[in-house]
């Protein structure tokens, strides 16, 4: 009997290491943490879990004031910078690498900004793949209006009246007519950028090419204005506008600036600002003043001749159009050639633009917004909030308070002057 055991275990061996019969193993899951690095947004959470164990876990943050955690691993996102959670069960130690981020529109936003939250919210509801209302980014078409909106515009800032009075009465009076140096002494506060200001200003720059103007405008922006401390006219980016276009760019979508300043000048102003990385000088809609090619000046049809190697481009000193009103969205969908997702206006003037976007048409989700000048503290802002947004609201636009909204609004070191604004001689004679 022993040896008829001592046979079948011989065989049993032997099907064994030829793999006949194989002797069941037992197995235990590998320790493992759920998650080993992690990027997360101030005010996210996560759940972590340990798998491979029945002990107790153990949890602990390196710096719960980055990055908190709780007995049953969920981690909080608490404030911007890196931690480490690590999940103890035994001898074991399993980490996890936390990278926390700023909340968007959190640098020059207040932390209770509701139309923050709201630009937030429809950002991640159109990037989402997932989302009924997800956008592709070839359709992520935002603009906005420049002057008020993304820039100061209020007297003594607005930069083209500004650079306007300056050319005619200091920098080239030399090269306009009395007519038009009388126009610049008479703007005066609450002036209308209208149709026919945009004329006196289409006429100032005649035969002059478009490289000059470029420049001009360049050379403009360096000078201070009377209305801020430490501010050139360059300067008056609003921060957190200059956010929301970051923002913005960084999520797919295509910025256009659609302003009422005339197209080189805005091109001008664009390209040696704050957002000069996001905007391209294509992608710049803006009052339009006639150009030929000069010696063409007075020949009835650009058909007549043609350009060579070498020619120059001037303005004529006519006038074509003004891009407000309705002009905003006719020229969006001329150069554009589709509706906006995104608005931002600041003025009666753009609400045709506003419109356009919200048009129900529209074939994608569309949101306009609409900064109100209510700070008279930081900025010269004198308009009323509770009925700005009150209008505002009614027609379908979130209403922006430069005051409560506006965590800060011009870079470090620039504020109010003693008084908003001179007389335009008076103000050239002390910059002088």
């Amino acid at each position: 009997m022993k040896k008829s055991k001592g046979v079948l275990a011989l065989m049993l061996a032997v099907l064994v290491l030829i793999g006949c019969v194989r002797v069941p193993e037992r197995t235990m899951a590998a320790l493992k943490l759920s998650q080993t690095e992690a990027v997360m947004t101030v005010g996210d959470t996560l759940e972590l879990s340990v798998t491979g164990t029945k002990k107790k876990v153990k949890w602990i943050s390196s710096d719960p004031e980055t990055a908190s955690v709780d007995t049953q691993g969920v981690v909080r996102a608490v404030k911007e910078g890196d931690a480490v959670i690590t999940a103890r069960t035994g001898k074991k130690k399993l980490k996890c690498f936390v990278t926390v981020v700023p909340l968007p529109l959190s640098g020059f936003w207040t932390a209770d900004s509701a139309p923050a939250e709201s630009l937030r919210e429809y950002v991640a509801k159109v990037t989402d793949e997932t989302d009924e209302g997800f956008i592709p980014v070839r359709d992520r078409i935002a603009v906005f209006d420049m002057d008020g909106t993304l820039t100061c515009e209020t007297f003594y800032t607005y930069y083209d009246t500004m650079m306007f009075i300056e050319f005619c009465l200091k920098d080239h009076p030399e090269r306009v007519s009395e007519e038009l140096k009388e126009a610049a002494r008479e703007i005066k506060p609450g002036y209308t950028a209208g149709e026919e200001l945009a004329r006196n200003f289409a006429r100032a720059y005649k035969g002059m090419t478009i490289d000059e103007l470029y420049d001009y405008a360049v050379e403009f922006g360096q000078k201070k204005t009377e209305s801020f401390e430490n501010m050139r006219y360059i300067d008056g980016f609003y921060l957190p506008m200059v956010e929301v276009v970051e923002f913005l760019y960084e999520n797919g979508f295509t910025i256009y600036v659609v302003s009422g300043t005339e197209r080189t000048t805005s091109r001008a102003i664009v390209a040696n600002s704050p957002i000069s990385e996001y905007v391209s000088p294509a992608h710049v809609i803006g009052t339009e003043f006639e150009v030929k090619q000069k010696g063409n000046e007075e020949t009835a049809s650009n058909m007549d001749y043609k350009y060579a190697d070498g020619d120059e481009l001037v303005f004529t000193g006519g006038f074509i159009q003004k891009n407000l009103n309705a002009n905003k969205s006719i020229w969006i969908e001329r150069e554009i050639g589709q509706r906006p997702v995104l608005a931002f206006g600041n003025s009666g003037s753009d609400t045709s633009m506003m419109n356009y976007c919200l048009d129900h048409r529209n074939p994608y989700p569309s949101q306009a917004y609409m900064v109100v000048a209510d700070d008279g503290e930081r900025e010269w802002g004198k308009q009323d909030w509770t009925q700005k947004s009150e209008e505002y609201l009614a027609m379908g636009y979130v209403p922006v308070s430069m005051k409560n909204d506006f965590a800060e609004i011009y870079p470090e070191g620039i504020k109010p002057a003693e008084k908003q604004y001179t007389e335009p001689e008076e103000a050239l004679l002390n910059a002088a």
